[in-house]
């Protein structure tokens, strides 16, 4: 028998098809502005029709996004880690959607513009060095501020072996406010938990000259999520272009095994395909999500 969730997701995923139909069609109808009125005017209505019929399955989606997802992760913690570029409505959309899946939550954690810009790397390098907590090593084979902090914050407040919910020990509070203090991260006080899931939310496409910001975002995301039940990096359109941290992991087969990646997160369905990734981790399964470059398919499979 379909399951209901099944039926949602399906429905949804039909519906994101035509939206990349829309995408095609409007190129198509600029390349054909040059063409007879009659041309141009069928190519609209038919690309009205598509726009008509996304914004049906976006509507669908936040009517009955929450039943499909309900309990998905119960009784479990979910942090979520924000870059500078995240939309603060993406960020209370997924939290929502969260506690909707039966999640409690672990917290706002920020990584801040300097984290990005690794521009006090030798700081930074020193506060990790002396933040490590004696009984949980860093990987040996993370040598990059991204990789490195990431798999830090991870030691500090992410768990695989239970639900998480608890107050941080005292060394990792004091690991976490070391970085806050050198202007690596940002939280408010008494906000964190540790957490079983950890969703990380960024923004669209980054600029050509941005740097290895998108490659820092995507390191530390599969480093954090290297060290939970399971992780997601979700961006907005554009995500998953040039040097964008979605795109990145998507051209890193180490990265990709690592978390799962959603580039629509302003879309109703991006969201709910956020918290259903993590749902579908404890199955051995990561996946690329979305409409943009390199996605495997609109959503989850279920």
């Amino acid at each position: 028998m379909i399951s209901f969730r099944h039926h949602v997701f399906s429905v949804i995923a039909i519906f994101l098809a035509l939206a990349v139909g829309l995408a095609i069609g409007a190129g198509f109808l600029g390349d054909r502005s040059s063409g007879s009125s009659d041309d141009a005017a069928e190519l609209r209505h038919r690309n009205g029709e598509l726009t008509a019929q996304v914004n049906s399955a976006n509507s669908f989606a936040d009517a009955v996004g929450a039943r499909a997802i309900a309990g998905s992760l119960r009784d479990s913690s979910a942090l979520i880690v924000t870059t500078p570029t995240a939309s603060p409505d993406d960020v209370a959309a997924v939290a929502t959607l969260l506690k909707s899946a039966g999640a409690s939550s672990a917290g706002q954690l920020t990584l801040t513009d300097q984290f990005l810009s690794d521009s006090a790397s030798a700081k930074l390098g020193t506060i990790v060095d002396q933040s490590i907590p004696a009984d949980k090593p860093l990987r040996t084979e993370l040598t990059d501020s991204g990789g490195r902090t990431g798999d830090l914050i991870g030691a500090l407040l992410l768990t695989k072996d239970d639900a998480g919910g608890d107050e941080p020990s005292s060394t990792a509070t004091a690991g976490l406010q070391a970085l806050r203090q050198g202007g690596f991260v940002d939280f408010a006080d008494g906000s964190l938990r540790t957490a079983k899931y950890v969703v990380v939310v960024t923004g669209g496409a980054l600029p050509a000259d941005s740097g290895a910001r998108g490659q820092i975002v995507a390191n530390c995301a599969a480093a954090l999520a290297d060290r939970a039940q399971a992780g997601v990096l979700s961006g907005r359109s554009g995500s998953a272009d040039g040097p964008s941290p979605v795109a990145v992991v998507r051209a890193n087969r180490t990265l990709a095994e690592e978390l799962s990646t959603v580039d629509n997160l302003e879309q109703p369905s991006g969201r709910l395909t956020t918290v259903l990734a993590l749902s579908d981790r404890p199955n051995g399964k990561t996946g690329a999500y979305g409409t943009g470059r390199g996605a495997d398919s609109v959503t989850v499979a279920s």
